[in-house]
């Protein structure tokens, strides 16, 4: 009995102990954060996190429900037209402005979504590119959009009527707070029973239909979640930069975001958060160089394809050390 009562208690333990090294990482995390700009330019950071959301809600798509998308440019560059035009022209404040934006930007992903998943594999991917590039002509005549001159000088405005935001700590410090109720919103997702049912769909779609379970459906509402996460990071960068162009509607930085995911490592929380980390790095202190941003990310990307084959932090996850600490990566590749 007394045997008994010890191993229990040994088991109790080394299931709190993963759980707490989590925590301390995650405060960690947090108080690096709110002591960045302290040590960083704001912009740069701010920067960082809206792409870093970007990068977590197409991982939403891509490494929990097992979709590739070549079309989230789309959702992040409407999502950053609507917002700028409706912070500029009508006055709205920039939390409804924001807001304004996820939902022009979960209307776009439930348009593309309900074409896009009658297919699969490539042509589910092919598919959000045409319908992308459709958008992007859209925003390339619409009056609007100024065409390629974009939406300039969007004013920032002041949140909740009192706070500045052309203070660049103020803006910082709301895109941090908008940032962290993104990631939570996120992790609630994949942690809930719907979450549980997309990783089953990506791992065995056939085996989810058998069960019952209307694949089609939990795809369209991934799709369309995704898409408005998306457009929560796009609205958040229309207010950092104050403009919204034709670049953030291109294929290119749907492309962008892909490469942002599988650095960091696809189907991991975190994972994204690293790799638009490592990305945005790059082009921020490399944009002065001579020698191309695009060619050294490029081989960036191939190192970390033949090292990494999980990405950074899903090799991490799998390494012996990353499993002593609790965390795990099971996602197939």
């Amino acid at each position: 009995m007394l045997d008994m009562t010890l191993t229990l208690e040994l088991a109790k333990r080394k299931e709190r102990s993963p759980a707490i090294v989590q925590t301390v990482f995650l405060g960690v995390g947090l108080a690096c954060l709110l002591l960045a700009p302290l040590f960083f330019y704001p912009v740069f950071l701010m920067k960082i996190l809206c792409f870093a959301l970007f990068a977590c809600a197409f991982n939403l798509l891509l490494g929990y429900t097992g979709l590739l998308s070549f079309g989230h440019a789309a959702f992040f560059g409407g999502a950053a037209y609507f917002t700028a035009h409706a912070v500029k022209e009508w006055g709205v404040p920039p939390e409804l402005g924001i807001l304004l934006g996820v939902v022009g930007a979960a209307l776009l992903g439930a348009v593309v979504g309900f074409f896009a998943i009658r297919r699969q594999g490539i042509y589910f991917a092919m598919i959000t590119l045409a319908l992308a590039q459709m958008f992007y002509f859209f925003c390339l005549q619409a009056g609007f959009t100024r065409g390629e001159d974009g939406i300039q000088s969007v004013p920032r405005g002041h949140l909740l009527g009192f706070i500045d935001l052309s203070q660049p700590t103020n803006m910082y410090y709301f895109v941090l707070a908008v940032f962290v109720i993104g990631i939570a919103m996120i992790w609630r997702i994949i942690n809930s029973p719907f979450g549980m049912i997309l990783k089953s769909i990506r791992e065995n779609e056939t085996r989810a239909i058998s069960l019952g379970y209307s694949v089609r459906n939990y795809k369209l509402a991934a799709f369309v979640m995704s898409a408005a996460l998306t457009g929560l990071a796009g609205g958040l960068k229309a207010l950092v930069f104050q403009f919204a162009t034709l670049t953030d509607v291109s294929w290119q930085m749907s492309g962008e975001v892909i490469l942002m995911t599988l650095l960091g490592g696809i189907g991991t929380l975190i994972g994204p958060l690293f790799g638009a980390g490592l990305v945005v790095t790059l082009q921020n202190y490399l944009a002065t160089s001579e020698f191309p941003v695009t060619i050294i990310t490029g081989i960036v990307f191939m190192v970390c394809v033949l090292l990494f084959r999980r990405g950074i932090v899903g090799e991490f996850y799998n390494s012996r050390l990353g499993r002593r600490l609790g965390f795990e990566h099971r996602h197939k590749h």
